[in-house]
């Protein structure tokens, strides 16, 4: 360090209010100190940490950098409630599904345990941990530990925003770390509920005496031979679904495994077809640690969605097939939907309702265009007449398709648009709110695919069971769109397009575990994110 550096002494007033006698839980303070401590000699923190022997760092060095320069160097930990109300914090941040390791706990907790013993730097080393550990502990509360902008591509929810210095600021100046932390913390229902479910399991605990594995194969139809049934059998027992003693030589697949099989299905959100799949083989095979793990990677979820999602909105769980209509905190109407595949995945996006369109015309979204339409025609001349296709140009003229050069870039310069009709995939309605998705809620022809329990089987859009009802709804201030005017506006065949006046919400949401009636409800995965989530999410080690 350079001998021209000014040298800032600064009382540090760490031990004001140390006859307090209240015990706190893993800290131990003595009290009887009282000493005088450097923040740094040269006023800098990064100058500090460089002259400590071992290896400390922190977490955001330029911002615990910049809120001491604004602060002048003052040290602000200086009341004894106040650090042991945030060690509380962190000690049990892991009720919040995150990690007391990151956030210099174990650190924390020996230097406020032996504050009449510490030397000067330690005790300045925990003026520093304290404001970095708040400064990260506020941030991942409000935003989340990770950014799902940086990992998913279909990602279009804004992220929510913090000023954690001005957050610390307020919390010193009024006295009240727990008021900031809360004011931070998602409060949404769902995000309560899964800690709530989170509680449960540490109280149960999360270790299993027997974990079997069912290896995976062939396809195992009810009726069928196998000898994984062996196995199976006693995965169904050990997770509550076959109470009968197993068979151990029993490798025909009867009708009570069947049962227990689609019992367990139905509560997993997975077809219930009594087919020992893929899917239902993967989550027959997940553990209770993994299933720890997926509460966890969904609290995780909620601390990215926004935090005022509207007095009227509309949420979409797209694992579980659910769209749900709340108004002023109360859920008032639910309808069940199919969503996109995996390869056509809906999107995680909020907007808001625009407006509503009878008798709707599909334009097919380039996605589908390049992957299904051109390379139908391709195959088949009578490919556009037998969808009921009409090609248009730039300024909306029909196009004769024999004039097309199918195998040039040519085709996908064209508008590809379906009339409306019994067999038009939107159905007689769709609601729209624009977005550079171009996803929309919308009707669908095939009412019958919303009895199947599994249900990614749209191209990306939300297909809503009852959809003319939902429509109705959100038309219902306007009294000229009673009933007999909408029904006369579907007769009639013709496109019509209606605003919708009330102010809605519509957010698209991914959330695989919820609490239920103080039960935990696990979602089939649609997508496969949760794992890889999880090892992002996990604490390093």
């Amino acid at each position: 360090m350079k001998a021209s550096y000014l040298y800032l002494i600064i009382i540090l007033l760490l031990y004001s209010g140390c006859k307090d006698k209240t015990d706190t839980p893993g800290i131990e303070e003595r009290n009887d100190v009282e000493e005088i401590s450097y923040l740094t000699k040269a006023g800098r923190v990064e100058d500090f940490l460089e002259e400590l022997e071992g290896e400390t760092q922190l977490y955001n060095i330029q911002a615990v950098s910049e809120f001491y320069e604004d602060k002048d160097y003052e040290p602000i930990w200086n009341s004894r409630k106040l650090r042991e109300d945030f060690y509380r914090t962190i000690e049990n941040i892991e009720d919040e599904g995150l990690f007391f390791e990151d956030y210099h706990g174990d650190k924390l907790k020996t230097l406020l345990s032996s504050l009449d013993s510490n030397s000067r730097d330690e005790n300045t080393l925990l003026e520093i941990l304290l404001t970095d550990s708040f400064l990260r502990v506020s941030g991942d509360l409000a935003t989340g530990k990770l950014n799902p902008t940086q990992l998913y591509t279909i990602w279009g929810t804004p992220l929510n925003e913090i000023d954690s210095k001005a957050l610390l600021n307020k919390a010193i100046t009024q006295e009240d770390i727990t008021q900031a932390i809360d004011s931070v913390t998602p409060q949404h229902i769902v995000y309560k509920g899964l800690k709530k479910a989170l509680k449960q399991f540490k109280r149960t605990g999360i270790q299993e005496d027997s974990a079997t594995q069912i290896p995976s194969g062939r396809l195992i139809r009810p009726g069928e031979s196998d000898e994984r049934i062996k196995v199976v059998t006693q995965r169904l027992k050990e997770l509550g679904y076959y109470n009968k003693v197993p068979d151990s030589l029993n490798t025909n697949y009867n009708k009570e495994l069947q049962e227990a099989v689609k019992n367990f299905q139905m509560d997993h959100g997975i077809q219930v077809d009594a087919l020992l799949g893929k899917t239902t083989v993967n989550n027959l095979n997940l553990t209770k640690r993994d299933r720890y793990h997926q509460i966890l990677v969904n609290l995780e979820r909620w601390r990215w969605y926004p935090r005022d999602l509207g007095s009227h909105y509309i949420i979409v769980n797209i694992p579980d097939y659910r769209l749900s209509v709340v108004k002023n905190g109360d859920t008032i109407r639910s309808h069940r939907t199919m969503v996109g595949t995996e390869v056509r995945k809906t999107p995680i996006f909020s907007d808001e309702i625009g407006y509503i369109v009878y008798n709707p015309t599909w334009t097919i979204p380039p996605t589908i265009k390049k992957n299904d339409v051109i390379p139908g025609v391709k195959k088949d001349p009578n490919y556009l007449r037998k969808k009921g296709l009409r090609v248009l140009d730039s300024r909306g003229n029909s196009v004769d398709p024999s004039t097309v050069d199918w195998s040039s870039s040519e085709a996908l310069g064209y508008t590809y648009r379906q009339q409306p009709g019994a067999s038009n995939p939107l159905g007689v309605v769709k609601i729209i709110y624009p977005n550079e998705y171009m996803i929309y809620l919308h009707d669908t022809p095939s009412k019958d695919l919303f009895e199947k329990n599994a249900r990614a089987q749209s191209s990306g859009c939300v297909r809503v069971e009852n959809a003319l009802d939902l429509a109705r709804y959100l038309l219902s201030d306007q009294d000229k769109y009673d009933d007999e005017h909408i029904d006369k506006i579907l007769r009639s065949g013709r496109t019509t397009e209606i605003p919708v006046t009330q102010e809605v919400k519509v957010h698209h949401f991914y959330w695989t575990a919820v609490n239920e009636k103080d039960t935990t409800r696990f979602i089939d995965d649609i997508y496969n994110l949760d794992k890889d989530l999880w090892e992002k999410l996990k604490p390093a080690g």
